[in-house]
């Protein structure tokens, strides 16, 4: 007797108003923004350890098959994103100017 094929396996769960790694706390965010930075499946695992390189190719997939809805979802966190750095900023200055400038440093030695 052969053995039967796999059935489809699910990959990503949806919570929170979010995507995640199905049964994991890894965000399908995390992996998609590093596969978009140009990283390989086998580096984003390295980064990722939590995570089997099967779940990051289908997250990879999931991301591939659902690209439209995902890319919104995506540009919707960064507006948000953007405004928890406004009311940051707001609420207080030299705070929000220190991290600020901590990202800069952070980002001329890359």
């Amino acid at each position: 007797m052969t053995a039967s094929p796999t059935v489809a396996k699910r990959y990503i769960e949806q919570r929170d108003k979010g995507f995640w790694i199905e049964g994991t706390r890894v965000s399908l965010d995390s992996v998609v923004y590093a596969f978009l930075n140009g990283e390989s499946p086998e580096s984003i695992a390295q980064n990722f350890p939590l995570l089997s390189l099967e779940q990051i190719y289908g997250a990879i997939a999931f991301y591939l098959a659902n690209r439209k809805l995902i890319d919104v979802y995506l540009k919707e966190g960064e507006k948000e994103f953007e405004k928890l750095q406004q009311s940051l900023g707001e609420k207080n200055p030299s705070l929000y100017e220190k991290l600020k400038a901590a990202l800069m440093q952070k980002q001329s030695k890359t």
